[in-house]
Protein backbone atom coordinates (compact mmCIF):
# COMPACT_ATOMS: atom_id res chain seq x y z
CA UNK A 1 0.00 0.00 0.00
CA UNK A 2 1.29 3.42 -0.98
CA UNK A 3 0.77 6.33 1.44
CA UNK A 4 -0.28 9.50 0.19
CA UNK A 5 1.64 12.70 0.68
CA UNK A 6 0.81 14.66 3.82
CA UNK A 7 0.40 18.16 3.44
CA UNK A 8 3.53 19.78 5.37
CA UNK A 9 1.71 22.47 6.97
CA UNK A 10 -1.87 20.65 8.51
CA UNK A 11 -0.91 16.90 7.74
CA UNK A 12 -4.45 16.33 5.29
CA UNK A 13 -3.57 13.42 2.77
CA UNK A 14 -2.88 14.97 -0.45
CA UNK A 15 -5.00 11.81 -2.18
CA UNK A 16 -6.97 13.93 -4.43
CA UNK A 17 -5.26 16.74 -6.84
CA UNK A 18 -8.42 18.40 -5.95
CA UNK A 19 -7.17 18.54 -2.41
CA UNK A 20 -3.42 20.22 -3.83
CA UNK A 21 -2.82 24.08 -2.95
CA UNK A 22 -1.25 26.25 -5.79
CA UNK A 23 1.80 27.66 -6.78
CA UNK A 24 1.65 31.29 -8.13
CA UNK A 25 1.49 30.23 -11.96
CA UNK A 26 -1.11 27.86 -11.05
CA UNK A 27 -0.38 24.37 -11.09
CA UNK A 28 -0.69 22.58 -8.48
CA UNK A 29 1.71 21.54 -5.36
CA UNK A 30 2.45 18.40 -3.82
CA UNK A 31 3.49 20.02 -0.73
CA UNK A 32 0.58 21.59 0.22
CA UNK A 33 -3.29 21.60 0.74
CA UNK A 34 -5.29 24.08 -1.03
CA UNK A 35 -7.01 25.04 2.29
CA UNK A 36 -2.94 26.00 3.86
CA UNK A 37 -1.58 27.16 0.22
CA UNK A 38 -3.06 29.14 -2.37
CA UNK A 39 -1.34 30.90 -5.22
CA UNK A 40 2.00 30.16 -3.86
CA UNK A 41 1.66 31.73 -0.47
CA UNK A 42 -0.05 30.44 3.28
CA UNK A 43 -3.58 31.10 3.48
CA UNK A 44 -3.13 32.12 6.99
CA UNK A 45 0.59 33.21 7.26
CA UNK A 46 1.17 34.28 10.99
CA UNK A 47 -0.96 31.25 11.89
CA UNK A 48 1.32 29.22 14.94
CA UNK A 49 1.84 25.65 15.49
CA UNK A 50 -0.36 26.21 17.90
CA UNK A 51 -2.98 27.26 16.00
CA UNK A 52 -2.47 24.69 13.54
CA UNK A 53 -2.76 22.06 16.22
CA UNK A 54 -6.14 23.85 17.72
CA UNK A 55 -7.68 23.51 13.55
CA UNK A 56 -6.68 20.05 13.56
CA UNK A 57 -8.23 19.10 16.41
CA UNK A 58 -11.48 20.89 16.04
CA UNK A 59 -11.83 19.78 12.33
CA UNK A 60 -11.16 16.24 13.32
CA UNK A 61 -13.93 16.06 15.62
CA UNK A 62 -16.05 17.69 13.04
CA UNK A 63 -15.50 15.28 11.31
CA UNK A 64 -16.60 12.69 14.58
CA UNK A 65 -13.26 11.28 14.02
CA UNK A 66 -11.55 9.01 16.85
CA UNK A 67 -9.49 10.46 19.65
CA UNK A 68 -6.42 8.16 18.59
CA UNK A 69 -6.68 9.54 15.14
CA UNK A 70 -7.20 13.32 16.49
CA UNK A 71 -3.97 12.51 18.65
CA UNK A 72 -1.75 10.88 16.22
CA UNK A 73 -2.45 13.64 13.21
CA UNK A 74 -1.67 16.19 16.00
CA UNK A 75 1.47 13.77 16.72
CA UNK A 76 2.52 14.33 13.44
CA UNK A 77 2.55 18.08 13.08
CA UNK A 78 5.81 18.34 14.03
CA UNK A 79 7.71 16.61 11.65
CA UNK A 80 5.87 18.45 8.87
CA UNK A 81 8.03 21.24 6.93
CA UNK A 82 6.33 23.80 8.04
CA UNK A 83 6.83 23.23 11.85
CA UNK A 84 10.36 21.73 11.24
CA UNK A 85 12.16 25.12 12.86
CA UNK A 86 9.61 25.60 15.64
Amino acid sequence: MILPTLCQSCGIPLDTEQLKGTRTNGLKTDEYCKFCYDAGAFVEPHMTFNNMKETVETQMKKLQLSERLIQDAVNILPTLNRWKTI
